[in-house]
């Protein structure tokens, strides 16, 4: 059973609107094992008072599902969405079970989501094969300097050293142009 936590940016979360986002969200739910609880995450956020924003975090067990749209209209971001987070519920279910049918010998599934998607189209599998490899060794420094060396490369993002807490971290460029870091621990 999904619970949800609704949230404006800049736009009142109106009850027809917290009405409409639960009953199309809740259509996901038919894909999940019974007795499934989980909490569905949204942001609402109006920009430039002619665009929506909304994203969905899902958090489960074994899998986050998190999607976002951009529509001038509210309602229809909301119905886009839905059909990302199908699409990602489709892909998953489809590699893990050929993933796990691959190497049991039995030929079982493990089953993530419930079977109702054997009579929809199987999405084709995305390649994930990797093309190159790097290899480098990570210098010490702080957040500031990788920046810096992110944007003196031309990367989107640039793995680093913590000059502080000799933690692996990560600096990226956010799609608004601003950064953000992700701080691993060793713990």
């Amino acid at each position: 059973m999904l619970q949800f936590n609704i949230k404006g940016d800049n736009i009142e979360v109106t009850p027809a609107i917290r009405d409409h986002i639960e009953k199309k969200v809740e259509k996901i739910e038919r894909y999940f094992p019974e007795g499934t609880n989980a909490n569905a995450m949204v942001n609402l956020k109006a920009i430039n008072n002619s665009q929506s924003k909304v994203e969905i975090t899902i958090p489960m067990k074994n899998l986050t599902l998190r999607a976002e749209e951009r529509h001038d209209e509210l309602y229809a971001a909301v119905d886009l969405i839905v059909g990302k987070l199908e699409r990602q519920i489709r892909k998953y279910k489809t590699k893990v079970n050929r993933k796990f049918r691959d190497r049991e010998p039995t030929g079982k599934a493990f089953v993530m989501f419930d079977n109702s998607l054997k009579n929809e189209e199987e999405e084709t599998e995305e390649d994930f094969t990797i093309v190159r490899t790097k290899q480098f060794d990570l210098k010490p420094m702080d957040e500031e300097e990788a920046v810096l060396q992110m944007n003196m490369l031309g990367h989107n993002f640039f793995v680093f050293t913590d000059a502080e807490t000799n933690d692996t971290n990560i600096v990226y460029k956010r799609k608004d142009g601003t950064y953000g870091l992700i701080e691993t621990s060793s713990s």
